[in-house]
């Protein structure tokens, strides 16, 4: 991966995005894709859209969710400490003792989930997301007030960083990764060239409600989906490979089967694959796949879709951790793909 790219990729790990309020990485991401896009086009659910080839009949939508998971402010106590409840998977042991930025109405304040000291007794076992709270240092709730209201979100307050040269860690990788993945696939097929029509979409809400893929598929109306999103990788201490499967960081991109899965689309990325002599790997998604592709399949008259996902150690943590060579590999999956599509490919699966 380039600097220049790393360095972007960078800059959206840093940009809060929390599901409902991805309107500062959506800005930042129009603002690198628009130097290569024909088209930008934004919709109502907050999308952001890089067109290439606007008038091909034939269109493929990218999606790449760029919100994250965050804490959602419920309540105020007279103390001045701010209680949460989760927007999105928040696991509330990953929580514990972390530091947090909380985008209040008014500015951007700095606190921390604080935690019983183990010498009070500590933390219960079973302890829940109401059990916690955050503490600014605000002495009472009218000062919290001036700052903070009822509905407004946190993150936690991490630094993405490089480990060893190969793996980058942090917050937010599921899905900002996906986000960086199609603009780079847009990027390159400029350079590139392709004959049909790409729509990479920075969508929002998929940690919450998906409402942002089904924006985006029901406007564009596209002949095929691909999700870019993120899988549990197995290849770390402590996890059951026979019951969840072995999926390992830079062993290649991880395609999904199952009933949502268009098996011809899926064909063609392990043509695309082959052609790269590329490595891939599988999860199984025998109902549903948990991502946008799930909300772009049931648009319109229903479109194709398949899911190329990253696989990631951690998830949902503060503490994220995948392969920059995984990256790289499915942005040039993605890229062949594409570029190999000459826009009369039928995807009904009964057709020879």
């Amino acid at each position: 991966m380039s600097l220049a790219n790393q360095d972007f990729l960078l800059e959206l790990l840093k940009t809060p995005s929390p599901s409902s309020n991805e309107m500062e990485i959506q800005k930042k991401w129009i603002q690198y894709v628009k130097v290569f896009a024909d088209e930008i086009r934004t919709d109502h659910a907050g999308n952001a859209i890089g067109v290439l080839n606007p008038q091909a009949p034939f269109k493929v939508l990218l999606a790449g969710h760029c919100d994250e998971i965050a804490l959602v402010i419920n309540r105020m106590d007279e103390n001045g400490f701010l209680h949460f409840d989760k927007m999105g998977g928040i696991n509330p042991k990953a929580a514990v003792g972390m530091k947090v930025t909380v985008l209040g109405f008014q500015s951007t304040v700095t606190g921390v989930i604080g935690v019983n000291a183990q010498h009070h007794g500590g933390l219960k076992n079973d302890f829940e997301l109401e059990d916690l709270f955050i503490d600014c240092g605000f002495r009472s709730k009218a000062e919290a007030e001036e700052k903070i209201q009822i509905g407004d979100l946190a993150v936690y307050q991490t630094v993405p960083e490089i480990l060893a040269d190969r793996y980058i860690a942090g917050r937010g990788l599921d899905n900002r990764t996906g986000a960086f993945i199609v603009a780079e696939v847009l990027k390159r097929l400029k350079e590139k060239g392709c004959q049909v029509g790409v729509y990479a979409a920075s969508t929002v809400n998929e940690e919450t409600n998906m409402g942002g893929a089904y924006f985006a598929a029901a406007g564009l109306a596209p002949d095929m989906a691909i999700a870019c999103d993120v899988t549990f990788a197995t290849d770390y201490p402590g996890v059951n490979t026979n019951k969840y499967g072995d999926v390992r960081l830079e062993n290649g991109p991880v395609l999904a089967k199952g009933a949502p899965i268009n098996r011809k689309i899926n064909q063609l990325l392990e043509r695309a694959a082959n052609a790269l002599n590329m490595p891939l790997q599988y999860e199984l998604t025998p109902r549903m796949t948990g991502t946008d592709a799930d909300k772009m399949r049931l648009t319109g008259k229903g479109v194709p879709v398949s899911l190329v996902s990253l696989p990631l150690r951690y998830m949902h943590s503060p503490v994220e951790t995948s392969s920059l060579q995984d990256i790289e590999q499915e942005i040039d999956l993605l890229v062949e793909v594409i570029a190999s599509l000459s826009g009369t490919e039928s995807l009904n699966p009964l057709d020879d």
